[in-house]
């Protein structure tokens, strides 16, 4: 009786929000390229070879064929006229949970943590949900690239690398393990950051020291599999051992999440013995194992320039000026926009206040571009326009990370897109409805 009750309450539940649901995608999804686009007349911002003033890029098919200042149009092309805008790459935001995770109060609607400790066979892309109405909002800020990331346990699994375009996560997905992730345990329990998964627990809980074995034993166990399949030995398949083989040889990046200084050299020197592409994530404390990360070239991944200090006697603008003392310590960094999907689209945001407080303007823009490519091993396709990558960027009145600016058309993959997105829907509904009341009163 108890079951039917809940599963009637969930039906109720269900029919309630399905008219809403329906209605709050209101983006269109639009079909590969179809003709020769070329866009005329822009400043240009290639981001590796410089401003390109009253350019021209030429794309055919998703990829750019051509971008200069003295491009020959080919017969055919349809022209845009771009006089007095900007051409940016469209922004890429290295940690994410857009399309995995919609509305915080509704557990139904998240899928980033998975229970266990040990996940490397997770990838993100298999729950994308290409409806979300995260996508929209964040592209209308000009994020159309992200590495979506699960969450949860020692090793999360693989972060994901989503064009935000298209009608399922199969046509969305770029590289579907492109990283693998692991929350580094904390030796401290009583910040309540939790041991790697366990969080805060009633009765005992493993220690630090214990909790960074099992992951190195984690670690010696898919190796041993490798090795022994390599061999020609009968084994068991597994599917996370087999999933561990890219990370063990150095084919992607094992991104740690690491905040405190302790966390971030301990997490280096393991990876070190493992001999793996270490990438940071967090990485609050960072600039004091500055020397470290750039004699052993770690990059990191700044979850948030916008946050509160951790400590009593830090400065207001410690997390703001955080990019700008790993810059001057020549540490390489991208910057995300935060883990929730409602934070992706405040990424240029993220990188603008890094601006205000110091870092260089085409460091920043960097960071959430061509940096952030690099990092996860997408730099061939994505981060700067050159002849080759693909047709994804940005059409703006100035630069992205200003808010006073405006994406008036993106492109990802060479697809002209529906800027439409749930936020601007309901600001033109209740503007309608602002008018028909002042009409009422006048």
């Amino acid at each position: 009786m108890y079951r039917l009750r809940i599963l009637g309450a969930f039906m109720m539940f269900a029919l309630a929000i399905l008219p809403a649901m329906a209605s709050a995608q209101v983006r269109m999804t639009v079909p590969p390229q179809s003709e020769t686009i070329a866009l005329q007349g822009a400043t240009i911002h290639t981001v590796t070879n410089g401003v390109i003033e009253n350019g021209t890029i030429i794309f055919r098919n998703g990829i750019i064929t051509a971008v200069g200042a003295d491009v020959e149009i080919p017969a055919g092309t349809r022209v845009v006229d771009a006089t007095g805008k900007h051409i940016y790459p469209g922004l890429i935001d290295a940690y994410s949970t857009v399309g995995i995770s919609e509305i915080g109060a509704v557990d139904m609607s998240n899928d980033v943590n998975e229970v266990g400790d040990f996940n490397p066979n997770i990838n993100a892309d298999v729950g994308v949900n290409a409806e979300s109405r995260h996508i929209g909002t964040s592209r209308s800020q000009g994020v159309l690239t992200t590495l979506t990331t699960p969450g949860g346990g020692l090793i999360s699994g693989m972060s994901s690398a989503m064009a935000l375009e298209g009608w399922s996560w199969e046509e969305m997905s770029m590289e579907s393990a492109a990283a693998l992730n692991i929350n580094w345990p904390n030796p401290n329990p009583r910040s309540g950051r939790g041991f790697g998964g366990f969080g805060r627990q009633s009765g005992p809980q493993p220690t630090y020291e214990e909790r960074v074995l099992q992951l190195k034993d984690y670690f010696a166990e898919a190796r041993a599999y490798r090795d022994a399949v390599a061999a020609g030995e009968t084994v068991r398949t597994d599917a996370r051992y087999i999933a561990m083989v890219p990370a063990l040889n150095r084919d992607i990046p094992v991104v740690v999440s690491a905040s405190s200084a302790a966390q971030i050299n301990d997490a280096i020197t393991w990876a070190k013995s493992e001999n793996l592409r270490l990438v940071i994530r967090g990485g609050d404390d960072a600039i004091h194992v500055a020397a470290r990360l750039k004699a052993e070239e770690i990059p990191v991944i700044l979850t948030s320039t916008m946050d509160a200090p951790n400590r009593e006697y830090e400065g207001y603008d410690e997390a703001y000026g955080r990019a700008a003392a790993l810059y001057e310590a020549g540490v390489k960094f991208a910057i995300s926009g935060g883990a929730g999907a409602l934070y992706t689209d405040r990424l240029p945001y993220e990188a603008g206040v890094a601006v205000a407080f110091g870092l260089p303007e085409e460091e920043a823009l960097k960071a959430v571009t061509i940096n952030a490519a690099e990092l996860m091993g997408l730099d061939d396709r994505i981060g700067s326009l050159e002849t080759g990558k693909q047709a994804t960027l940005l059409i703006t009145t100035g630069t992205p990370l200003d808010m006073t600016s405006n994406i008036e058309q993106a492109y990802i993959q060479g697809r002209e897109l529906d800027m439409n997105d749930i936020q601007k829907h309901f600001f033109t509904k209740y503007m309608e409805k602002v008018r028909q009341r002042m009409r009422i009163i006048s």
